[in-house]
C-alpha cells in the first residue's frame, strides 16, 4: 500500500512538473523589467502589463543607490540588459549597463570608483537546493538574485537592449 501512496505521489509531482514547464513558455517576450527595491520585486513588462513578478534578494546594503565598488548596494535608475551569460558563475545571469555614464560622472567627481557586474542571476550551485529561502535576507554584492527555476523561467523571455528600471 505505501508503495502505491509513494507512485501516486510521484506522479502528481511530475505532473505539476510539467504543467509549471506549460506556463514558462506561455509568457511573452517582455519590452521591459521594472525592480522595486523597498517591495524587492522584479517584474517583467510588456507595454503597462504586468507579465509576472518575483521576489528577488538584493545587495548587502539595501538602502539607497549603488555609488561605489564595494558598497554591496544595488543600483538605482535606468540600465539595460547588455550581455546574456548562461555560463555564469550563478545559475544563468543577465548582466545590466551599470554602470551608467551619469553614474560614472558621479564616482569621477567624487574621485571614487563605481563599481560593475551588477547582474540579475540566479543561485551558485552550492547553493542551489537553498531555493525561495535565499530571499530571507540580501545577500549580493549589489545584484538581483531570484531562484534558478526563475531565471530558468525569466531568461529567454529577455533580450539584449531590455531596458531595466531599478527603483528605490
Amino acid at each position: 500500500m505505501q508503495s502505491h501512496k509513494a507512485l501516486y505521489f510521484l506522479l502528481f509531482i511530475m505532473l505539476c512538473s510539467c504543467h509549471a514547464r506549460e506556463r514558462k513558455l506561455s509568457l511573452p517576450e517582455c519590452d521591459r523589467i521594472v525592480i522595486a527595491k523597498s517591495t524587492r520585486t522584479l517584474s517583467l513588462m510588456k507595454g503597462s502589463q504586468v507579465l509576472k513578478s518575483y521576489k528577488v534578494a538584493l545587495g548587502r546594503q539595501p538602502l539607497g543607490p549603488k555609488e561605489r565598488q564595494g558598497d554591496h548596494r544595488t543600483p538605482e535608475g535606468l540600465y539595460y540588459v547588455d550581455r546574456k551569460l548562461p555560463n555564469s558563475r550563478f545559475h544563468l545571469a543577465l548582466h545590466l549597463s551599470y554602470p551608467s555614464a551619469a553614474d560614472r560622472e558621479h564616482a569621477r567627481e567624487s574621485a571614487i570608483e563605481p563599481g560593475g557586474d551588477i547582474e540579475i542571476h540566479g543561485l551558485p550551485t552550492l547553493f542551489a537546493a537553498v531555493g525561495s529561502l535565499h530571499r530571507q535576507i540580501d545577500w549580493t554584492d549589489g545584484c538581483i538574485a531570484v531562484t534558478n527555476a526563475e531565471i530558468e523561467e525569466i531568461y529567454p523571455l529577455v533580450r539584449v537592449g531590455t531596458p531595466v528600471e531599478i527603483k528605490p
